[in-house]
């Protein structure tokens, strides 16, 4: 993948985001999404390899329906705050977690958890070896620098 394609996708990544904090927000926003819904989106299960290519809009759609029921099934929460969009309007990245595996939900964490899922218009690269390299990476890296 080019070089800048991968900061592209990590500088939105690491970008401004708005939470959909209420279950009626987040429905409100898959309808409008729906409606928006076309053939350039990317949808990338965070820890597997990425797709090379983004999906159609009838599979868009058949995953926005199916991971809005697992939110709503497996998150017994009265708010949703999970899933959050770098636009309510015109979006191009949402970032959608696991309620399985939400790890620290306030305060710091060295290694904050990785979304479960990705939707984005850029095609996505693999997360977890951007943010968090190995250790025997991170010595590797250090020893460079001595």
């Amino acid at each position: 993948m080019d070089i800048a394609v991968q900061q592209n996708y990590l500088d939105a990544f690491k970008g401004r985001f708005t939470s959909l904090m209420r279950w009626h927000q987040l429905d409100e926003f898959w309808s409008d999404f729906k409606q928006q819904a076309d053939d350039d989106w990317y949808i990338y299960h965070v820890g597997d390899e990425p797709p090379e290519a983004p999906v159609d809009r009838s599979t868009l759609l058949t995953f926005i329906e199916e991971i809005d029921n697992l939110l709503h099934q497996e998150h017994d929460e009265d708010y949703c705050g999970i899933v959050y969009t770098d636009s309510k309007e015109a979006p191009s990245y949402i970032k959608i977690f696991d309620p399985h595996n939400l790890g620290v939900s306030c305060g710091y964490s060295e290694k904050p958890p990785l979304p479960g899922w990705i939707l984005s218009k850029i095609p996505p690269m693999e997360l977890e070896e951007a943010l968090y390299p190995t250790a025997s990476r991170r010595r590797w890296w250090e020893r460079i620098f001595e």
